[in-house]
Formats: structure tokens, sequence, C-alpha cells
């Protein structure tokens, strides 16, 4: 993004929050014994916040507080929801960020100790903010690529819901997207399903019905997944189902695109030999906008 991109050339540290305490990104607030650079034992959710209202907020929090739930973390007793909410607030503040639009990632892992088995459940937290460019989800109408990453699956169960620090195939597809000049790649399931794409959930539209993978294919239980599907319920042109996709169907599909937290929308303009319209998605980003700033 070009205001990240400006404070990194300008050599300008971002101020991160570590256990309540507002740090510079540059200090060393832990070592090679964090347990989420060991075990990958740490889970994440990405935020929007817009002049000091963090989009979703509610959504966020409960599903965070969730994958603890599901992992077998701790949640300590003071971990609300007002709790939450404040320490992204102030992290937003240290970094001067309150009249801007920001992405905040609030990550949480186990207290370092022991191996596979950890010494505690007890959880540490870091959160972090960067500037982003636009107030408003926007529609990219660039040229956007996607290819079949084919090398490594998804594994169809509950910790594939979860955003956990673990992201092996998502690093390997996107060397792989690089290196072959695609946008991004298109993850499968061991049932040959397409699950999700590298950097959000995949929604397909075939006349007036729209199609995403369900959970228990492996895709991510992400906020911007559940704000869709509600927007598209009430949509009086559109049904929607949550119903698995097979590879063949993507040739077919009117259009395709991709939901994520930071981008909103963003349309797929080719796959293969087909080349797609991008309509039903500029129809559903205003309405995405307007239930963002309804909260």
């Amino acid at each position: 993004l070009i205001t990240y991109l400006w404070f990194r050339e300008f050599g300008t540290f971002f101020m991160v929050n570590f256990n309540g305490t507002i740090i510079s990104e540059d200090t060393s607030f832990f070592n090679h014994r964090n347990r989420g650079f060991r075990f990958g034992d740490a889970l994440y959710e990405t935020l929007r916040i817009v002049n000091g209202k963090i989009y979703f907020i509610e959504d966020h929090y409960f599903t965070l507080m969730a994958s603890i739930r599901i992992v077998r973390m701790e949640i300590p007793m003071d971990f609300t929801l007002e709790f939450f909410e404040s320490e992204i607030l102030k992290t937003v503040e240290a970094n001067s960020l309150s009249n801007a639009t920001a992405e905040v990632k609030f990550t949480v892992f186990r207290s370092e100790g022991g191996h596979y088995e950890p010494k505690t459940n007890n959880i540490d937290y870091v959160v972090e903010a960067c500037p982003i460019d636009s107030n408003f989800f926007i529609i990219d109408k660039k040229n956007y690529e996607v290819e079949l990453f084919k090398d490594y699956f998804v594994n169809g169960d509950m910790l594939s819901n979860l955003e956990i620090t673990n992201k092996t195939i998502n690093v390997i597809a996107a060397v792989f997207a690089k290196e072959n000049n695609y946008s991004d790649c298109l993850l499968l399931n061991h049932d040959k399903k397409v699950v999700s794409a590298i950097n959000g959930n995949l929604f397909l539209i075939k006349d007036n019905l729209i199609k995403t993978p369900p959970l228990n294919d492996g895709c991510l239980n992400a906020v911007l997944r559940k704000k869709m599907i509600e927007i598209i319920e009430k949509h009086p042109d559109y049904d929607i189902v949550e119903e698995s996709i097979s590879p063949f169907e993507l040739q077919k599909a009117d259009e395709l695109f991709i939901g994520n937290i930071n981008r909103g929308i963003q349309p797929i303009t080719k796959y293969r030999k087909k080349e797609f319209e991008m309509n039903v998605a500029q129809n559903l980003v205003g309405k995405l906008n307007a239930k963002a700033r309804l909260g």
C-alpha cells in the first residue's frame, strides 16, 4: 500500500502493542522460544478501522474468542469486548492513525514454554496497525488472473476455518503465483474441491445464484465471508448457497470474486481461457460499504 511503503521508504517505525505496552516495532519483545514461531501456536484477526470506527468489531471479537477456545488456550477474565476494543484503539492512536484508515492485526499466542505439550495455556498478544489508502471498499478493476494450486491441499476440518499463523500452503501457493505471473491461486482440498483463494474467500456467480464453499470444505470462517452471506441473503436479485465448488464449474461461471476484510471484494478477471465480468461485484460493494458504516 502506498502509505505503508512511504513509511518504510523514510525509515519510520510503527508502534506495536505487546501485552498492553506500546513499543517500537524495532524492539525485541520476544525470542526464539515464542510458540508462534516454533509451532505456529498462534491465532490472529485482521480488522479494518476508519476514523476510529472498527468495522464489525463484535464479529471479530467473538470469532477470535471462539478460535482461542478451539485450540484450548485460556481466555483471561479481563479479555472482554471492551478490552479488545481499547487495546486496538490504543495501538491506532500510538501510530497517529485515529483519523485515518488502518489495517489492524491482533495476534494471540500461547505463552512460551514446553514442546508440543505447552507449559501453560495462558496467552500473550501483539496488536499492529498500519495505514491503508481508502476509507471505502473499492472495486479494483485491474487484471486479476488466477490458477489452481495443486501441489498441496487444504484439510477439510475445523482448524482450516481458523486464522492460524501456520499458512505454509498459502505461502507456497503465493510463490507459485508470482513465478507464473498470476495474481492469485485457488486452493483445493483433498476431495479436489475449490476451497478459497490465497488471499480470501471465494464466491462464484452463475445467473442469479451465488455459491461459496461451506466451512466443512476447509475455507476460512472469516468475518467478511459472514457479512457477504448476510448481504446476499437480503438481496432481491440473488440467492446464495454454501456448497462445494468443483474446478469444472469455474469456467462456466459468469463471475468470480474474492472477499477479504482489507480489499472487500476483489473480482477475478481471468481463469485459464475464461474472462469474467464484474457486474455483481460492483453491485455488492456499495451494500458492503453501507453495512460496514452501520456496524
